[in-house]
């Protein structure tokens, strides 16, 4: 079972429209709830291929979706994909998890961005961090780009302690063939100096071949 699911007390049903209704209570208070995606937009050229990983109730995909990107959604809480699919039925929502994303994407390096926000890194099942990495970094072609945000204290995570830090991060990143290209410390790009949360902008190198995945040419 992954953090996520334990924080979250299970899978109940009712858990993703909560979930979609306090995101939709925060913007009708007029607050901005498309950061993300909005970050992940000026990252990629027009019409790009973006993995949502960790999808949940899908608003970061369907607001990337609405910016003319091609968007899959990839999440393990069925609850939160009903709520995904009911909202954007015309998008692709996948079950699965994380750390075996080869199975629900069998063809690697296909996509131009993996953008996983929310608390998905921290959240995964305790010691499969390093293959989640691994299996994101799969999917992206030669030069493409994670972005991750997480909180690295309890203050920003729902979980008493934080499970990664940065640097056990970026070690996680550089093993499975990604360079660190920037950091920062929300999600409209304030700089990161320290602090109990990062957004994490790493790209695939030639390193990639540590993943097990052979290179693609460059698109």
């Amino acid at each position: 079972m992954s953090r996520w699911q334990k924080a979250a007390g299970g899978s109940g049903p009712d858990r993703g429209h909560a979930y979609a209704q306090r995101f939709a209570l925060l913007e009708a208070k007029g607050h901005d709830v498309h950061g993300e995606a909005s970050l992940a937009a000026s990252l990629v050229g027009p019409a790009a291929r973006i993995l949502d990983a960790g999808c949940g109730t899908g608003r970061v995909a369907i607001r990337l979706a609405e910016l003319g990107h091609s968007v899959v959604g990839v999440d393990m809480d069925t609850a939160m994909l009903d709520v995904a699919r009911d909202h954007a039925p015309n998008l692709t929502w996948l079950h699965g998890d994380l750390a075996d994303l080869d199975q629900a994407l069998p063809d690697p390096a296909q996509f131009d961005l993996v953008v996983a926000a929310g608390n998905v890194i921290p959240l995964v099942a305790a010691g499969s961090e390093a293959r989640v990495v691994r299996q994101l970094a799969s999917q992206l072609r030669h030069g493409g780009l994670l972005l991750a945000g997480f909180g690295l204290d309890p203050t920003h995570l729902p979980i008493p302690q934080a499970p990664i830090t940065l640097d056990g991060y970026d070690t996680m990143c550089a093993d499975a063939g990604l360079t660190l290209v920037n950091r920062w410390s929300t999600w409209d790009t304030q700089p990161y100096e320290a602090g109990g949360y990062a957004v994490s902008l790493h790209a695939r190198t030639a390193c990639a071949a540590a993943s097990g995945t052979p290179m693609p040419a460059a698109r």
